[in-house]
């Protein structure tokens, strides 16, 4: 019947063809554009039903869409689209580690040893715990390397948007969001480093293992200092947290976007260090009470939705399915290990409930591991298989082990449930 009225509609078209000569041709397949579109709104629907039904963060939601839509299930979301969409999902990716980066206070860290203590031991016990995990499962020292990097701190994306969502507030929620912006700051460091290391192991050339973490260490930061002081100096012409502050910080952090794009330079390492720096310079507080506005909630779906899609599921073992799990295991371990163990006014079980809060694994690493993989794609992509898969796992358990422990630490607002996201 289908294949009926689709012939009885292009027979039609033809005929009308024949007379208004400025039709194109009879469309055989949707645009892909429009059916990404289509699917978003899809992705947007599963997460609210979700999050109104079972209670679940909206960022499973959209994960399980970009999932079930993408390239290894249905694939109604092709390469193709997923490459167009691709600088949406930076410019998305970017916005939310600018506003983490913004949140990283280094004066308070430095201040309170306590904090310090607790977060170096999250960073060294995550890395040291999940390279030997890495080298235990038969990677090389350099992919091992990049697996640590890629998967040791918790996801800021995930966590930022949790937290807005629960509407919470408090020193649990404080903690978890300086954990994550601390550990980010880290995992962003040997990042870079690690590039020059998985060069040493696999290039003839030795230039490279040295030109390319400079290009991006140093690339990353000239774009993020240029472009945050040109948006202080636009800021301070405007009265405080107006509608024009807000349209300049986007802007802003758009152009950043942009600009490492042009340079081949990580977005997520760029406009993490532009929201550092533009907290660290803002000496008059011009933009420090300037937010992003909510419409980031938008970029997220379209975020989570291309991370989803993104996962290699066509490449699933059972193998490669129990070595993630493992991954994880020594993961939260690490970081619950690391929190009791740093001691501090806070009190054990406060503590422990950052150690779950700090669990997710989401879309930065997803970056993070592509970045590195189309380095040396014949080697790179069964390397860094465990740091998807392992992501993969964390986009469904992240958000929901995030949000299980702003509940159970009260911090969460007394209407969080119906807040945050777009409804």
């Amino acid at each position: 019947m289908f294949e009926s009225l689709l012939s009885t509609l292009r027979e039609t078209w033809e005929i009308l063809q024949e007379r208004l000569f400025f039709l194109p041709p009879f469309p055989e397949n949707i645009d892909s554009l429009a059916l990404f579109s289509l699917l978003l709104v899809v992705g947007l629907l599963i997460g609210e039903w979700l999050h109104a039904h079972a209670g679940v963060p909206r960022v499973i939601g959209y994960v399980l869409a970009g999932t079930l839509f993408g390239p290894s299930l249905l694939g109604w979301i092709s390469i193709e689209a997923l490459a167009q969409a691709r600088p949406i999902a930076d410019a998305a990716l970017g916005l939310l580690m600018f506003a983490v980066g913004r949140r990283l206070d280094l004066p308070w860290l430095s201040g309170n040893p306590q904090l310090l203590r607790s977060t170096l031991s999250d960073i060294t016990l995550s890395f040291a715990f999940i390279f030997a995990f890495a080298l235990l499962v038969g990677l090389s020292p350099a992919w091992a390397a990049a697996t640590a990097a890629v998967t040791m701190a918790s996801a800021p994306a995930v966590v930022l948007l949790t937290v807005e969502e629960s509407r919470a507030q408090g020193q649990v929620t404080e903690r978890v969001i300086l954990h994550t912006a601390v550990g980010s700051a880290a995992s962003l460091i040997i990042f870079t480093i690690v590039l020059g290391i998985v060069h040493a192991e696999n290039s003839d050339d030795w230039l490279n293992a040295l030109a390319h973490p400079l290009w991006v260490a140093v690339g990353a930061l000239l774009v993020a200092w240029l472009i945050s002081r040109f948006a202080l100096s636009i800021a301070r012409l405007l009265p405080k947290r107006s509608l024009a502050q807000v349209f300049i910080l986007v802007a802003s952090a758009l152009l950043a976007v942009g600009t490492a794009r042009m340079l081949g330079v990580p977005v997520f390492l760029t406009l993490f260090l532009m929201g550092v720096l533009l907290a660290l310079q803002d000496e008059r507080q011009t933009l420090r009470y300037t937010e992003l506005p909510e419409g980031h909630w938008l970029l997220a779906i379209i975020l989570f939705v291309i991370v989803g899609a993104s996962l290699p599921w066509q490449s699933f073992t059972w193998l490669i399915g129990l070595q993630a799990v493992g991954l994880l295991i020594v993961r939260a371990v690490a970081k619950v290990g690391a929190l009791a163990w740093s001691g501090g006014s806070l009190p054990l079980q406060k503590r422990l409930l950052v150690a779950v809060g700090i669990q997710p694994l989401s879309a930065s690493a997803v970056f993070m591991a592509y970045e590195l993989s189309s380095l040396y794609p014949e080697i790179g992509r069964s390397a860094l298989a465990l740091s998807l898969f392992s992501a993969a796992t964390m986009e469904l358990a992240g958000p929901a082990l995030c949000r299980l422990a702003l509940r159970r630490s009260g911090e969460m607002g007394a209407d969080g449930k119906n807040q945050g996201g777009i409804a």
